[in-house]
């Protein structure tokens, strides 16, 4: 019996939808020409659904043009610091503070700058903002004199072109960190003006203090009704759903866990519609299940010396109970080497290197919500039961929309 062919299209019109929404997910910004250009043929096919259900469920805006498509995603919290920008590198390293002031000195400079600018150029104007007695105060301080800081640079300017912003015309950047040459970029001004995503100018916010200015620059317009009020919290909902691991309930004030509780099918199911992802369910929050496993920035299990290290920490952790510190979980890994030492890297065997096993380990299951970090130690937290030894169904969230890895037994990764 054959399938009729309005279902066909209906079917391959929902699943090019998926991708196209899933795309945006996982890059909110979308380059015509690059990697991502079959993807950005596809979010602008969908463009007006695509725009017409982010704005109503979530309140983000999409812009899509010729060059881009630029998804202005905004957290639904923001005291998660454990998703930061990476360096557009093999490493894939966080940026580091200076790094973070670099690139906003850098995109400044680019907004008030001609259509083509050199590296040098770049630093010289870059090099004159940093002079600022603001910057001075708060203990940033730039001459690009030396090696590290013109590195810095250099590292900021890769990831504009990851980005999009520049584009390289000649030269290269490793010429002007030794001093031997110069780079130059053309500037893509569409993009550049699409980068940053915040509801108000960053010039109008006159609060000082770091979590006020960020606060301010994320506010919402005046919520005077109630249904202003669950309109804000139906879209902050949402991006939660999408975009954190876990959503735990004990995270949300009573007002949100009240509307969840009344409102949690209809947001599942929407969430489902735009994205294919499944809800699980469980006592303490809510996961979003991806079946493709793939729409993820943090991955566990895999493969390697750090991911098995961090299975078993998570395996410990989970049969602890309450918290455990930092001490007695390096210990616990000197002693995993005499069993495990055979399958991981030379490097992870050597003495002294638990503690950058460990930390490596605590840094991904936080950033999976699996577990927060006091000044004494680790504390799991719920969902990290589902890493318990025995018959169990292992929920993985992962950042930007979990997957799930059903096992029944644990193996040691190959190198």
């Amino acid at each position: 019996m054959t399938t009729p062919l309005g279902e066909v299209l209906d079917g391959r019109r929902t699943a090019e939808f998926h991708k196209a929404a899933r795309a945006l997910l996982s890059e909110p910004l979308l380059l015509a020409r690059g990697p991502h250009a079959d993807a950005f043929r596809l979010v602008r096919q969908y463009a007006s659904e695509l725009r017409d259900w982010f704005d109503r469920n979530t309140g983000w805006s999409l812009r899509v043009d010729a060059e881009a498509a630029r998804l202005r995603k905004a957290p639904g919290t923001l005291a998660d610091p454990t998703h930061p920008a990476r360096e557009a590198s093999r490493s894939g390293a966080p940026l580091t503070r200076r790094r973070y002031v670099l690139l906003c000195l850098a995109l400044a400079a680019l907004e008030r700058g001609e259509a083509q600018i050199a590296l040098g150029r770049l630093a010289e104007q870059v090099v004159l903002d940093a002079a600022d007695p603001h910057l001075a105060a708060a203990g940033v301080e730039f001459t690009l004199e030396r090696r590290d800081e013109r590195l810095d640079l250099a590292a900021v300017v890769r990831l504009l072109l990851r980005y999009g912003v520049l584009r390289r015309v000649a030269g290269d950047e490793d010429a002007y960190v030794s001093g031997a040459g110069d780079a130059l970029y053309d500037v893509q001004r569409r993009v550049l003006a699409g980068l940053l995503a915040t509801r108000h100018g960053p010039s109008l916010i006159a609060a000082r203090d770091f979590e006020e200015r960020l606060a301010e620059l994320t506010a919402e317009n005046a919520l005077d009704s109630d249904e202003l009020r669950f309109r804000a919290i139906r879209q902050m909902l949402t991006r939660r759903l999408l975009d954190d691991p876990v959503l735990y309930y004990d995270e949300l004030t009573d007002e949100e866990l009240a509307y969840l509780t009344r409102q949690r099918a209809f947001l599942i199911a929407r969430v489902g519609e735009l994205t294919g992802l499944v809800a699980e369910v469980r006592a303490e929050g809510i996961a979003m299940v991806d079946p493709l496993d793939d729409l993820t920035d943090v991955r566990m299990p895999e493969q390697g010396t750090h991911g098995h290290v961090t299975l078993l920490l998570a395996e410990r952790l989970a049969a602890a109970g309450g918290e455990v510190g930092r001490g007695e979980l390096e210990r616990h890994v000197r002693e995993l080497t005499s069993v495990h030492g055979g399958f991981w890297s030379k490097s992870a065997k050597q003495p002294g290197s638990e503690g950058e096993l460990v930390e490596q380990a605590l840094v991904k299951l936080t950033s999976l919500g699996l577990v927060t970090r006091t000044a004494e130690g680790v504390v799991p937290l719920p969902a990290l039961a589902r890493y318990a030894v025995g018959e169990t169904v292992v929920l993985e969230p992962g950042a930007r929309g979990p997957r799930t890895t059903r096992t029944t037994e644990r193996k040691a990764p190959q190198q």
